[in-house]
């Protein structure tokens, strides 16, 4: 029987800009881009030089703190250009991509029938490792630990995300395959969430732990599936990893070649219509090779509206995203918007706008902050967003303060930054909740590790 999560705590954000549920192929990207900054805390040292020649699953650089953390390249071609910011830190590493895209042969194997040290042998040497995310910190795994359980989520309830059911259409036996290798690399169980309404194939994987989700985001974060079902405690490691990564992983397993395939949701208010739908391309693939009509006064961001990063048109997606949304830029003011009740065509979480009258209406939001920083006061909205059973206001001032003892005592290991995504939005002090708590577990990490 699955485990059955149903969360009340939370918020559904019902936002304009759906997409079609159509996949396309996108145009070639001529570039792609490794960025150390998608990978937290790597400090990357390269093994090649500007003008080498690679192949599809090459390595590129590797942590400089553990060299079993590798992250390789998802296409053929030329080391274009290596791009550095202060004291020479590594900004990008830009590969030309060929034409057809040349792959290295890592050979087949059948996880199921490898043992278990040769499954992560393979997984880490061959630059799959990276796609395996710590917990507690949200930092690359680490090919020495052994992980107490494996969580995959694949129903994202953040508004506008993609739909991996979109997103492994045609992939199943790799995922499948994928699920074999990881639970060759934990004694205990691999997870995976899936939504309770859905009739998906995903329900009928094997080797997994089914957990089923209901409820408004952040139900289908990794983190709330982790508090309901195995909570973190000092000293434990979980590994997280998204859905279309394991499909990645069962198809080198497979076939032997490392296929970087992403498909990526274009999304947003700002999109033309026809521009909003699914598209197949490659891990660090230019924004422009699949983002072809939107508004010019806009922001790209590659993620979702609530946790992305924002990239130039002329830049390139993050090495995970599965989301590309584009929002209008909120660089205009609204006349008299300290006025209650004014702009009812506005979303308010805590009724300030009558909009709240209509729970199912969609709406085009934008950057603006409406509103400057403030004093934290205590209103108990904090609270109603977090489905964890921890006290967000009083963790992200034992952040702020950098108090040890008691952001442990207060659950820091049990959360990262999307989980505070919905404080962040909703608050009225307006505080970078996800920036304070990321540098509250960079602090966990230099002091703690």
């Amino acid at each position: 029987m699955p485990i059955d999560v149903k969360i009340k705590k939370g918020l559904k954000l019902n936002l304009k800009g759906e997409a079609k549920n159509s996949i396309e192929q996108a145009q070639k990207s001529k570039t792609v881009a490794l960025r150390p900054s998608n990978f937290h805390s790597l400090v990357p040292k390269l093994v090649l030089k500007e003008g080498a020649k690679i192949k599809a699953g090459d390595e590129v650089f590797f942590s400089k703190y553990s060299d079993k953390t590798r992250v390789v390249s998802p296409v053929s071609g030329v080391l274009k250009e290596i791009k550095r910011g202060a004291k020479r830190k590594i900004l990008e590493v830009i590969i030309e991509a060929d034409d057809n895209i040349e792959y290295k042969d890592f050979g087949s194997m059948n996880p199921l029938e490898s043992e278990s040290s040769l499954v992560k042998e393979r997984i880490f040497s061959t630059g799959l490792g990276i796609f395996l995310n710590q917990r507690p910190y949200n930092i690359p795994a680490n090919a020495d630990d052994t992980p107490k359980a494996i969580y995959i989520s694949a129903y994202d309830t953040a508004p506008l995300s993609a739909s991996y059911e979109m997103v492994l259409k045609d992939k199943a036996e790799h995922f499948q395959i994928g699920i074999n290798a990881l639970t060759k690399l934990t004694g205990g169980k691999v997870y995976l969430g899936v939504d309770k309404q859905s009739a998906s194939f995903l329900k009928d994987v094997q080797n997994v732990e089914l957990i089923t989700i209901s409820g408004p985001h952040p139900a289908g974060n990794v983190g709330t599936l982790i508090h309901e079902t195995e909570p973190m405690n000092r000293g434990e490691r979980v590994w997280t990893i998204n859905p279309e990564d394991v499909a990645i992983i069962g198809e080198q397993f497979k076939t032997g070649k490392y296929n970087a395939e992403r498909t990526v949701i274009v999304t947003g208010s700002a999109v033309n219509e026809n521009n909003r739908k699914y598209f197949k391309t490659i891990i660090g693939s230019e924004v422009k090779s699949f983002l072809t009509d939107f508004e010019e006064n806009s922001r790209i961001i590659s993620g979702n509206v609530l946790t992305g990063e924002k990239v130039e048109s002329d830049g390139y997606i993050n090495f995970f995203s599965n989301t590309l949304t584009v929002i209008p830029e909120g660089n205009e003011y609204r006349m008299f918007g300290w006025v209650p009740f004014k702009d009812n065509d506005i979303h308010s979480a805590s009724k300030t706008s009558l909009s709240w009258l209509f729970p199912n209406k969609k709406y085009d939001v934008n950057t603006n902050l409406n509103g400057e920083e403030r004093a934290l006061v205590v209103t108990g909205e904090m609270e109603e967003m977090m489905p964890m059973d921890i006290l967000p206001m009083q963790l992200i001032k034992a952040c702020m303060a950098g108090d040890i003892e008691k952001m442990e005592n207060l659950g820091i290991y049990e959360v990262v930054p999307e989980d505070f995504a919905l404080v962040e939005y909703t608050n009225t002090s307006k505080i970078e909740a996800q920036e304070i708590i990321r540098n509250g577990l960079d602090l966990m990490i230099t002091e703690v590790g």
